[in-house]
């Protein structure tokens, strides 16, 4: 463990030597994943992308990718792009990323299952926006915005994301 990795612990997101209140999933951490479940993975994983919405906020980092009108990421098992962040329309299920409230306004990204998803594992495991302290998210980790801007300024691609518990 580096002070350049994200490390939750049950008071919160720790990363460089400031600690961090955050939300996780309502299904509490599990080892044992699967699509559906609102659990937290435990692991070691890794930060693979950020998203933003250009038209809501500055890129927070110089890796940061915009949110287009139609992208959207795959949840369905079914889906061929399944845990992919891909356009729509498309028949199957999936999270709406340009959503009218702000929770994706910035999302840091994580290799939970992907890049070749094993179907049912569960899907997109992110770091974003918290609606209200404390409330549990579908197996994401919440932050609150400014917490969650302060740490994407300062994270590198591939920065290590430690879920113990």
């Amino acid at each position: 463990m580096t002070p350049h990795d994200l490390v939750l612990t049950p008071r919160g997101m720790r990363f460089w030597g400031s600690t961090f209140p955050c939300a996780i999933g309502r299904g509490g951490l599990t080892s044992d994943k699967h699509e559906g479940d609102g659990a937290t993975p435990r692991g070691m994983h890794r930060i693979v992308g950020c998203l933003y919405r250009p038209d809501r906020i500055a890129a927070p980092c110089a890796w940061a990718k915009p949110i287009r009108p139609g992208d959207i990421w795959s949840d369905d098992p079914a889906d061929p792009h399944y845990n992919l962040l891909t356009r729509a329309p498309r028949r199957f299920s999936h999270e709406t990323l340009r959503r009218a409230d702000p929770l994706y306004d910035l999302v840091l990204i994580t290799d939970w299952n992907w890049p070749r998803a094993a179907p049912g594992k569960g899907s997109a495991i992110f770091l974003h926006r918290w609606r209200k302290p404390g409330h549990p998210t579908e197996g994401c980790i919440a932050l609150r915005p400014d917490h969650l801007a302060a740490i994407a300024g300062r994270l590198r691609p591939g920065a290590a994301l430690i879920i113990r518990g």
